[in-house]
C-alpha cells in the first residue's frame, strides 16, 4: 500500500473515498460531455452504456470480494455492496431491503445536478442504467434480476431521482 495512506487517519481515509467517488463522477461527465459535443448525444450514450455494462461488473466483482460475499450472495449480498457503489458515496442513496426485493435510490444525483447548473438538458440515464444496474447485479450474483421504477427521462415523482428495484429471478 502506499505509505502515505498508511499515515491518513480513519477520518481522512474516509473524506478520501468520497473525494475519489465524486471524482469519478466527474471524470465520467467530462469525457460524456466532450463525446456528446464531438459525436453527438447517440453515440455518446452508445459509449456511455458499453462502459457502463463492463465497470458495474467490474466493480461489483471487486465489492464482492472486499466483503467475502461467496459465490451466490443473494439480496443480502447486493443490499451489503450497493452502498459502498462509488456512486453511493458520492450521491445521497438509500438501499431498502423488502421481503423479495432491494430497491435502490439515488435520491440526490450530482450528474444531473451539475448538468441542470450548467444549464444542460438532464442527461437521459435510464438506457445507461438499464445496463449498469443489471450488470452489477450480475456480478455479485447471477439470479439477481433488476427493473426500473423510476429513472429520467421515466421518472415517477418530481425530484428526478432514479430507483431500481433487484429481486432474485425464479
Amino acid at each position: 500500500m502506499n505509505e502515505t495512506l498508511e499515515n491518513l487517519s480513519r477520518e481522512q481515509l474516509a473524506a478520501l473515498v468520497e473525494a475519489y467517488a465524486k471524482n469519478a463522477i466527474a471524470l465520467d461527465g467530462v469525457w460524456f460531455q466532450a463525446a456528446e459535443r464531438d459525436a453527438g448525444m447517440d453515440a455518446a450514450m452508445r459509449y456511455d452504456c458499453e462502459a457502463w455494462e463492463r465497470f458495474g461488473l467490474t466493480e461489483a466483482r471487486r465489492l464482492k470480494k472486499l466483503l467475502g460475499l461467496g459465490a451466490r450472495p443473494g439480496l443480502d449480498g447486493l443490499a451489503a455492496a450497493l452502498p459502498l457503489r462509488f456512486q453511493s458515496v458520492a450521491n445521497e442513496c438509500t438501499v431498502r431491503r423488502e421481503d423479495d426485493a432491494v430497491i435502490y435510490r439515488i435520491e440526490t444525483c450530482r450528474v444531473q445536478q451539475a448538468r441542470k447548473d450548467k444549464g444542460l438538458a438532464y442527461h437521459p440515464c435510464k438506457e445507461v442504467g438499464e445496463v449498469e444496474h443489471p450488470s452489477f447485479a450480475r456480478g455479485i450474483d447471477e439470479r439477481l434480476a433488476c427493473t426500473c421504477l423510476s429513472c429520467h427521462p421515466d421518472v415517477s415523482d418530481d425530484t428526478c431521482s432514479c430507483a431500481w428495484r433487484f429481486t432474485l429471478k425464479a
